[in-house]
């Protein structure tokens, strides 16, 4: 096809109208077209106007699971119906905002697409920033994906800005593997691994959380309160707190004494603010939490040592900052945690193939990751010898021991990529090794070069336990 009429000059053919709600065909005759491409709007869930709303529910149907995801899936949609009627070879290509390679993107949307639709991957243009010309700036983080219906013997490129690398497939997630389905499998961890959960949520609107000097206060004024007020973390805290040092306190009456604090008149006011604000709440399970006001509105505290993930983490971290704490440091429902791990599980989860496996099967806030429980429930581990699984402990041990060293500071300050301290990053980097030796991964294989190697050899992981579970 000759393609001398780019720029469009006095052959430009405009129809104006919803594209969700044209007739494709109509526009062009879908035996006569070659190529589809576009760039949808950006409109993820929570941000679509009304009729965007009835457009995905045109789209998809009412209920269905891809209405729940990015706007700009519908012109996926569309565009795979078209293809699927036609009697010409159509390639189409979208710039996207890049969550639809993301988190339960993929089998919500991709699954379908690919299976049911016989959609193929073509060409990929991983997460890059396009930058708005408005004046404020926005920064939008996208994707260009160019598919086809049914499969081609073309090759398949995956773009690195003008350069490119030849494959022989390309799964949802823009990686060189085969196409898996990382299904949430929530509270299903693999073999005996514990479950994770996020932490306990006060719904207290205020009244169970203090700072320092509102702690100190209460207590020197009831002494008996002392033993009812537990440092509390939320990410931020176990993030941006110096390691060891508390800036949050809650009351925490799980189990307590009712009759040693019912008079004390600043705790019952507390109490009593929450109990009215609980009752006239329009959610359902917050409003029945209202006849037992004193409570966290959900209780999910640990009662041995357990490990802490931030939900949210800035992408720039090399290391996603994880830590153990104690049952009696309360972790609110900003934090993940998971219970009765040691220093093997803690020692694989923070190491760059688990990071690696993070950075592209997670879902994310903006650019930044959103750890969730189909990321450790699906997550290969590997099958150390013992003396494999003892060096990750020592390893493990190594960037816990390498942390004490800087005490007075914080995760975050630690986990700054330009600042990381060098005990600490070779600590990392000893583990590293570690776990790739307990993967068979040997220096100088493509999964020890490359982080999309490795996680294409860890997705292979993962097919074949899917497999052999049935």
């Amino acid at each position: 096809m000759s393609l001398d009429f780019l720029p469009l000059k006095t052959a430009a053919n405009i129809v104006e109208g919803n594209a969700l709600r044209l007739d494709w065909n109509e526009v062009v005759d879908k035996n006569r077209l070659n190529y589809i491409m576009g760039n949808p709007p950006f409109v993820g869930h929570n941000l679509r106007t009304d009729s965007q709303k009835e457009d995905m529910t045109y789209v998809f149907g009412q209920g269905e699971a891809e209405s729940k995801l990015d706007y700009v899936i519908c012109w996926y949609q569309r565009a795979i119906e078209l293809m699927e009627a036609s009697s010409s070879h159509i390639t189409a290509a979208f710039v996207s905002t890049n969550s639809i390679c993301q988190g339960e993107s993929v089998p919500a949307f991709w699954k379908q697409f690919i299976i049911k639709h016989k959609a193929e991957i073509q060409f990929a243009y991983p997460t890059f920033i396009w930058d708005s010309e408005a004046s404020s700036k926005a920064h939008v983080h996208c994707v260009i994906l160019g598919f086809t219906h049914g499969s081609t013997d073309r090759s398949k490129k995956i773009y690195n800005g003008r350069d490119f690398t030849i494959v022989d497939h390309i799964n949802p997630y823009i990686i060189a593997a085969p196409d898996v389905w990382l299904e949430n499998r929530t509270n299903n961890p693999q073999g005996s691994l514990p479950k994770l959960t996020t932490g306990s949520q006060p719904m207290d609107y205020g009244n169970f959380i203090l700072d320092s000097a509102e702690k100190d206060a209460l207590v020197s004024r009831n002494p008996v309160m002392k033993k009812y007020i537990k440092p509390f973390i939320g990410a931020f805290e176990f993030l941006h707190d110096p390691i060891g040092q508390y800036s949050k306190y809650c009351l925490w009456l799980d189990k307590a004494d009712l009759s040693e604090i019912r008079n004390i008149t600043e705790v019952r006011e507390r109490i009593e603010n929450v109990q009215r604000q609980r009752s006239e709440s329009k959610i359902d399970r917050v409003k029945k939490k209202a006849d037992l006001p004193y409570l966290f509105c959900q209780i999910r505290q640990p009662k041995s040592s357990y490990l802490v993930i931030p939900r949210h983490s800035s992408q720039s971290r090399r290391y996603i900052p994880i830590g153990f704490m104690m049952p009696d440091i309360i972790a609110g429902d900003a934090c993940t945690i998971i219970p009765n791990l040691g220093l093997y599980e803690f020692g694989v989860l923070t190491s760059n193939v688990h990071m690696a496996w993070v950075r592209v099967v997670c879902g994310r806030i903006k650019s930044d990751f959103r750890y969730q429980a189909s990321v450790y429930n699906n997550f290969p581990w590997p099958h150390p010898t013992e003396e494999e699984k003892q060096r990750i402990v020592e390893t493990a041990q190594g960037i816990l021991n390498a942390r004490t060293i800087y005490s007075s500071s914080c995760l975050a300050d630690l986990y700054d990529p330009t600042f990381m301290p060098p005990e600490l990053r070779k600590a990392h980097q000893e583990n590293d090794k570690a776990v790739m030796a307990a993967y068979g991964i040997k220096k100088g294989d493509p999964a020890w070069q490359s982080e999309s190697a490795c996680v294409a050899m860890l997705m292979k992981l993962y097919q074949e336990l899917t497999e052999k579970r049935g």
